[in-house]
């Protein structure tokens, strides 16, 4: 399985929370994630997104074909973002586009079985793959990246 974590790009500050909307420089880091991610995600992958406009507005960048998602709102654990991707045992990929702290969270306890708090930057995605070998299974990560490092 693999599970790319991808934050929502920049939102304009205010209330209520989820009806913060990306900010123009949100928009430009969506379309500029969207455009690496898409240039690299198999046929079928699954999206889902945070009910939060800003996730929704950074996946539909990506796809049109994305689920909303309730257990991916600000706020959620990273125990319910995994739950919610089938992880370890789902197959496939899925891209799951939701908030700090919790994709921090996420990326922290995959990789290193602890709790901690990782920052991931607006915009940018951790793409990780559950390796199972020799009876055992290690967490790989294939790609760290901001909208900072894709070109337009």
């Amino acid at each position: 399985m693999e599970l790319i974590l991808w934050r929502h790009a920049e939102a304009e500050e205010g209330a209520p929370d989820l009806g913060r909307p990306l900010t123009p420089k949100g928009v430009k880091q969506a379309k500029r994630m969207a455009a690496w991610l898409r240039a690299r995600l198999p046929e079928g992958a699954r999206v889902m997104a945070s009910p939060a406009t800003r996730a929704q507005q950074t996946a539909a960048a990506l796809t049109e074909r994305f689920e909303t998602v309730p257990a991916l709102a600000p706020g959620a654990s990273p125990q319910a973002v995994l739950t919610a991707a089938g992880w370890p045992d789902g197959g496939g990929l899925v891209v799951v586009v939701g908030h700090q702290p919790t994709l921090g969270q996420v990326a922290a306890w995959l990789l290193t079985g602890q709790d901690a708090q990782w920052s991931i930057k607006k915009g940018a995605l951790w793409w990780l793959r559950l390796r199972r070998r020799n009876g055992g299974a290690e967490v790989q990560v294939r790609a760290v990246i901001g909208p900072d490092w894709v070109d337009d």
